[in-house]
């Protein structure tokens, strides 16, 4: 599904190079463009205490991709190989949010479709951080004291990460670099395996590498956060147990509530709490679905929340929606044909109805405050939600980054 196109006058990225003469011009989606419906139904003092909650506290998406899509999703390897994708700065600064983590287009690779290679990581990261450099509005946070900064002085912060170390290849020193360069998080696999270790896609589950054991170690020294969204079981279990450090899951969803190879399996959930990590709950079309809310909203994201934090803790869920602006559906058609990159399957029992977007997290400006307006109306404690917004993830931060 394709909408308007027309960029505000007051959004612009890479102000310093000019489209048509330094790259090519690829038509944008329209940052602005909105199909969510979505309405917590509060009242005005329950509005006034979501507005509160979103004003007093660190809010934190622990998994998102803040640019804007082409506006026609069969352009997105062209517009990738501009080396130049934009970022949707205007609508960000009306998400509520204090932090997020930037995983840039890592899963997807400039250089070919297969994802990165080396080159891709070092060459999107700069061009990133080019763009960011030059705004007076943003920061990049490297230490925790970062993101409380970014909040005193009304900056978006951008937490840098990759959604997998594939692009190292057996290049353990690659992750010292990445760490140098601005890489505070950094996943292990991206469905695919690669030589770290299983992917969720296998169908035999090898689990962490020997080389995979000794990238994990590196990565607790040098104080980089490993996240296991993309990984299979063992490969999960694997890095949990060899980890001396929390791992994350940044953006995933319960089995136990729908049950396809994307989603975690208790076990799994229990394990990385058990550790002190973090759970960030996922809104891509199609994922985080329930039985109870088959088509896709945000009722069936809460019910994977409401399920986590049964399982695991309060003090280990979050959110980590993975939206964008633009067609996300259109998105996953174009990135991989061969596969449903939202781990769907054909049984029977797990049909669900096909939608356009994920009405009331539809991108990262709607997220947190749907989210929090849905907390606040099903009469979640303020130190509750708190913690799910961003607390969760700062005490998981303070405990892995040096």
């Amino acid at each position: 599904m394709r909408g308007p196109t027309a960029k505000p006058a007051n959004y612009e990225s890479f102000p310093y190079a000019k489209r048509g003469v330094d790259f090519p011009v690829i038509e944008l989606a329209d940052p602005s463009y909105r199909r969510s419906r979505f309405d917590p139904g509060l009242d005005e003092q329950e509005t006034q205490r979501v507005e509160r909650l979103l004003a007093e506290n660190v809010i934190i998406s622990f998994h998102e991709h803040p640019q804007l899509l082409a506006a026609d999703s069969s352009q997105t390897f062209e517009y990738l190989r501009t080396r130049h994708d934009f970022t949707a700065f205007a609508q960000l600064h009306g998400s509520g949010l204090t932090a997020l983590f930037d995983n840039l287009w890592g899963m997807l690779g400039m250089s070919t479709p297969a994802g990165w290679k080396w080159d891709d990581l070092v060459t999107s990261l700069g061009m990133r951080l080019a763009d960011l450099t030059h705004r007076d509005d943003v920061c990049v946070a490297r230490a925790v004291q970062d993101i409380h900064d970014a909040r005193t002085d009304g900056k978006l912060a951008f937490i840098m990460g990759t959604e997998s170390a594939g692009a190292i290849e057996n290049e353990l020193d690659r992750i010292d670099v990445a760490y140098g360069l601005g890489i505070r998080q950094m996943g292990l696999v991206y469905s695919d395996s690669n030589t770290l270790g299983s992917g969720q896609w296998e169908q035999r589950d090898g689990g962490l590498t020997k080389f995979g054991h000794r990238a994990v170690e590196r990565m607790n020294k040098l104080g980089i956060l490993i996240d296991i969204s993309h990984a299979s079981d063992q490969t999960c279990r694997d890095a949990i147990e060899a980890s001396t450090k929390p791992l994350a899951i940044t953006h995933a969803g319960a089995r136990g509530v729908w049950p396809t190879p994307r989603m975690k399996p208790d076990d799994v959930l229990k394990a990385c709490a058990e550790r002190g990590g973090v759970l960030g709950l996922m809104a891509a079309p199609h994922t985080t679905v329930s039985y109870a809310h088959r088509t896709h909203t945000i009722e069936s994201v809460m019910d994977h929340f409401t399920y986590a934090v049964d399982l695991m803790g309060v003090e280990h869920v979050a959110f980590g929606p993975d939206t964008l602006y633009g067609d996300h559906v259109g998105l996953h058609h174009a990135i991989d044909t061969r596969d449903d990159p939202t781990g769907m399957t054909n049984e029977d029992d797990l049909e669900y109805v096909r939608v356009t977007h994920v009405d009331g997290l539809e991108n990262p400006t709607e997220n947190f405050r749907n989210i929090t307006g849905w907390l606040v109306k099903h009469g979640y404690h303020d130190s509750d939600i708190q913690a799910v917004l961003g607390g969760n993830i700062l005490r998981l931060l303070g405990e892995v980054w040096r």
